[in-house]
């Protein structure tokens, strides 16, 4: 058992519902923390900056790198935490932007549970909105960027049925009550 095994990540391509999933878990007691790029864009937003992943990429990446990394220390010893993307979300992002990841963005996505939780593009429930103006079929390549770094790094990804989010919770605590593993 690694030393962040009660550190999950729930990840997915933009509207594929893990903000919801992680406010479910939220209610049903567990730490959870909040999708950072999503803050990023909207703080961009409201001063008119530019730090966006469509406008600075490497510059949004680096804010969400180092509010990322703050989230880590944030996760307490005792209980699961869920975290609405994960350090690989930044390095798979960056990949698909055709830049070059720092070093830094490998070196601490070991701190997570090696169980990531992949929400797939679901088009009944996609919306765009402020903070996410990528299409599906963005939101489709995404998601295949995600799923091929998690594993490139050796997590194990599972794929989250599409269900309603209190059925997402449930499978997400009955997955992790009869995982031998962890």
């Amino acid at each position: 058992m690694n030393k962040y095994h009660n550190r999950y990540i729930i990840t997915g391509g933009p509207g594929s519902g893990k903000s919801t999933l992680l406010n479910k878990l939220s209610e049903q007691g567990y730490q959870c923390f909040e999708e950072i790029s999503r803050i990023v864009i909207q703080e961009q937003h409201q001063i008119g900056g530019d730090k966006v992943p469509w406008q600075n990429l490497s510059e949004f990446a680096e804010i969400c790198y180092e509010r990322m990394s703050y989230q880590l220390t944030e996760c307490k010893a005792e209980g699961k935490c869920f975290f609405d993307r994960g350090l690989p979300d930044i390095i798979a992002y960056v990949r698909r932007g055709g830049l070059t990841v720092p070093l830094k963005y490998f070196k601490k996505s070991d701190q997570y549970n090696k169980t990531v939780f992949l929400a797939p593009p679901w088009k009944e429930i996609f919306i765009n909105d402020a903070e996410r103006p990528e299409s599906f079929e963005d939101a489709k390549e995404i998601s295949v960027f995600l799923k091929n770094t998690y594993e490139e790094l050796g997590f194990t990804v599972i794929e989250l049925p599409k269900y309603s989010a209190a059925e997402r919770a449930q499978f997400i605590t009955n997955y992790l009550a009869t995982d031998n593993d962890l």
